[in-house]
Parts: structure tokens; sequence; C-alpha cells
């Protein structure tokens, strides 16, 4: 038997695993080219196994922390078949670590290790098998499931500024002045996709003191009527309720894609 007709009798094999009845996890996954080996991969991004996982375990909850260790954060994650099952009754786990990013300076590493341990854990539960691994590093070319923003770009010279004299030489000729920079392209504004619309609010903390500073993608993960609760009846921030105003319409969005 050939490679590619085991690779496709293995895909065939673990699309049975949590399969759910009108729900295809393979419409959601994210195309990506390898940027060592040219090879098109998929990956099915965590919201999309998050949505999968409600569907398929409606009372099941996902448990994680977050600890500071020196520069970076470590995050461990464990995924419940039910929100009643004992700590230690768990269907799979898994950790993950991140540190600060100078080329993504607005992803937060304590919610970047919370998003890869709770990705990695769900795919170790199933929920992803048959892609690459949800959580894992990436060549730069991938889609950033985080939306983090570009680097804010160096002052650019004019083209059209004078030029500066030059200091004279030792022999009294002036040196020529230095040849000016061309000009940066104007920063592109990207419009933020609605998974990074979904990741921002889920980084936001939550004003209930029930849950000690957590943020509402970890609430979201243990107690998503919370998050109803504060998507209709929370009188305060208005950021934090329309925060939780598009986590439930995308979580419902995604639900009955």
């Amino acid at each position: 038997m050939s490679q590619t007709s085991v690779s496709n009798a293995m895909t065939s094999m673990l699309n049975t695993i949590h399969k759910v009845e009108g729900f295809d996890p393979s419409v959601l996954a994210v195309e990506y080219v390898d940027l060592t080996t040219q090879e098109k991969r998929k990956r099915l991004p965590v919201m999309a196994q998050l949505a999968w996982f409600r569907l398929k375990y409606p009372e099941g909850k996902i448990a994680s922390d977050v600890v500071a260790e020196k520069d970076y954060f470590v995050a461990s994650a464990r995924v419940y078949v039910s929100y009643k099952d004992s700590v230690d009754c768990y269907l799979a786990e898994a950790t993950a670590s991140r540190k600060y990013d100078p080329l993504k300076p607005t992803v937060s590493p304590r919610e970047w290790a919370q998003t890869a341990a709770v990705g990695i854990a769900l795919r170790n539960a199933g929920f992803g098998l048959q892609f690459g691994a949800a959580g894992d590093d990436f060549e730069s070319n991938v889609p950033d499931e985080l939306g983090a923003g570009k680097p804010v770009a160096a002052p650019v010279v004019p083209a059209d500024a004078p030029p500066v004299e030059g200091p004279a030489t030792q022999t009294g000729m002036p040196v020529a002045p230095a040849a000016q920079p061309a000009p940066d392209p104007e920063p592109e504004v990207v419009e933020l996709t609605p998974e990074q619309r979904f990741m921002q609010a889920c980084a936001i903390v939550s004003p209930i003191k029930k849950h000690n500073g957590k943020t509402l993608g970890e609430i979201l993960t243990m107690e998503p009527r919370a998050i109803n609760w504060l998507a209709t009846k929370f009188s305060g921030d208005e950021t934090i309720k329309a925060a939780a105003e598009f986590i439930c319409a995308y979580s419902m969005e995604q639900a009955t894609a």
C-alpha cells in the first residue's frame, strides 16, 4: 500500500472520532504552506475545536491554569466530558509555554500559552487529530490565530528632503552626502477577521469577582452561562458587554455552521 493510500485510510478513520451529525470540521480547517518542505497542510483553529467539543459534549468543561515563570508563562489544560467529573477524571490534558515575542507586540504570552494548551488538549482528546497540531509553533506564513498586530514601523525620511552637506575631508573636498533611503511603503491597514476579533474578545478580563480576574476566554471554557449573563444583563463597561455579545454570537454561528 502506498504512503498516500495509508494517509487517506488514516484520515478516513480519524474522521469517525467524535462525529457529530451535520458538523464537518474540515470546512473550518485553515490551509498553509510549510516553509521548509513547501508542502500544503491544514490545521484546525482552536475556536473551531471548542465549537466541535461543545456540540459533542454540551455539558463538558475545559479547566485551564496559567503560571508565570520568569520571562514566560506555562499553561495547562484538561478536557472533561462533564462538568460533574472529578478533577482526575479527565479525557485529555496538555501543557504549553510561551514568552513575549517582539515581532508580535500585541499578543499576550499568557493568552497565547493558554490558547495553545487548550488546543493541544482538545487535539489529544480527538478533536482535530486529522489536522496539524493545534497550538503548535508555525512559520510566519500561517494565519495568526491570536490577531497579532504588525510592529510599528520606524519613521521614514521623506524622499524630497534637502541633502545635507557632509564634513570636509583632509584634502578640503566635501564628502558626498549619503544616499537617502527609499521610503517604505505605507503600512497596510488590515481588517480583523471574525476569528481574530473572537480571540481579542476572549483576552478581555472579566469583571465578575467570582472568577478572580480570569479572561472571558477562560470563563467560556468553564462557565459559558456567565458569558451570556455579561452579554444580556451586565450594565458596567460597554467594551466588556460588547465583547461578551460578540463571543456569544460567534460561538452560536460556529455551532450552527
